[in-house]
C-alpha cells in the first residue's frame, strides 16, 4: 500500500501528564527507517477539557493523534467515525485524519496484545487471570475475548470494580469470575496471566511465583523488569511485557496513520529498548 503523503506531515501523542511517553521515539524511529524525512512526531500535554480545542486547531497537514490517559474515552464524542475495536470497549487511542478531513478512531491496543502474545507463541488459551480492573482491564478482557476459549477470572479490590468487569465480560462475551485481590496469589497458577496494575502493586506477588508458571504478560515497562517479571523469567516461566505491547499497539497507529504496510516493527523496538536503557 503507498503512503498516504511522503512529505510534510505531522503526528503527535497527548495526554497529561505525556512527559514520560516513548511514542515520540517510537514513531520517529519508524518515520527514519521509512524514509519519510519530512514526517514529524511530537508530545503535547493535553488535558480533556483543551482537547476539543486542540483538535480544532490542527490543520490538513496533520496525519494523526496518539491518545493516552486522560483522552481515550473523553475524544470519542469528537470524532466523525469510531471502529468496531474501539467502540468496544469505549476506548480510543488512535486517531487518524482522513484524506477527506473526517476524525476516525481506533483502538491499537487490543490487537497489539493479541500481536504481542502471538509473538511468544500464544494464539490460544484455555483460561486466563487478570491481576487489577481499570482501563487497561477492559482492553485485556477484548483481547482475551479472541484468544481464550474458556474462564477469565479477575482478580480486584473492590466491589465497584467487580460490577465494572462484570459488565465489561457481559459487552465482550467473556465468561469473566471475580475473585478478591486478597486472593491474587491463586492467579499465578493460570495458563496466562495478564497484570494491568500500576507499579509496584504486584511486588508482594513475587514470592508467590510456582516452580513451573505458564505465560505472564504485565503491561508495564518502567521500570522493568518488574519484581514480579523478574521472578518469573527465574523460574523458568514466558514473560511478554509492556514494551512489546507499546511497539505492537504503535506499528499498527504507524501503519494507519501513513498508509504503509508493514510497519517497522525492530526499528521501533530497538528504539524503545535504547530509551528504555538510558533512564
Amino acid at each position: 500500500m503507498p503512503t498516504r503523503a511522503t512529505d510534510g506531515r505531522r503526528a503527535a501523542v497527548l495526554g497529561s501528564p505525556i512527559a514520560h511517553s516513548l511514542s515520540p521515539v517510537l514513531h520517529r524511529a519508524a518515520y527514519e527507517a521509512a524514509g519519510l524525512t519530512g514526517w514529524s512526531y511530537d508530545s503535547f500535554d493535553v488535558d480533556e477539557a483543551a482537547l476539543p480545542g486542540f483538535l480544532d486547531r490542527l490543520g490538513p497537514e496533520w496525519a494523526g493523534l496518539s491518545l493516552t490517559m486522560p483522552l481515550k474515552r473523553a475524544v470519542i464524542p469528537l470524532l466523525d467515525e469510531v471502529s468496531d475495536t474501539a467502540a468496544s470497549v469505549d476506548a480510543v487511542n488512535t486517531l487518524v485524519f482522513t484524506e477527506d478531513g473526517r476524525r476516525r478512531g481506533d483502538n491499537t491496543d487490543i490487537p497489539g496484545m493479541v500481536a504481542a502474545l502471538r509473538e511468544h507463541g500464544i494464539e490460544e488459551v484455555g483460561s486466563a487471570a487478570i491481576l487489577g480492573a481499570g482501563a487497561t482491564a477492559s482492553s485485556a478482557l477484548a483481547a482475551l475475548a479472541r484468544i481464550c476459549t474458556g474462564e477469565v477470572v479477575a482478580y480486584v479490590r473492590s466491589e465497584a470494580r467487580a460490577a465494572e468487569m462484570r459488565q465489561w465480560g457481559e459487552r465482550l462475551d467473556v465468561e469473566v469470575r471475580i475473585a478478591d485481590w486478597a486472593d491474587a496469589a491463586e492467579a499465578l497458577s493460570a495458563p496466562l496471566v495478564i497484570a494491568t496494575t500500576p507499579a509496584g502493586t504486584t511486588d508482594a506477588l513475587a514470592t508467590a511465583v510456582p516452580e513451573r508458571p505458564a505465560t505472564l504478560f504485565d503491561v508495564l515497562y518502567d521500570p522493568w523488569p518488574t519484581e514480579l517479571a523478574a521472578r518469573w523469567s527465574m523460574f523458568g516461566g514466558a514473560v511478554v511485557g509492556g514494551l512489546d505491547l507499546l511497539v505492537h499497539q504503535a506499528v499498527l497507529q504507524f501503519e494507519q496513520m501513513t498508509g504503509q504496510v508493514p510497519g517497522p516493527l525492530d526499528a521501533m523496538r530497538q528504539a524503545g529498548e535504547k530509551a528504555l536503557a538510558g533512564r
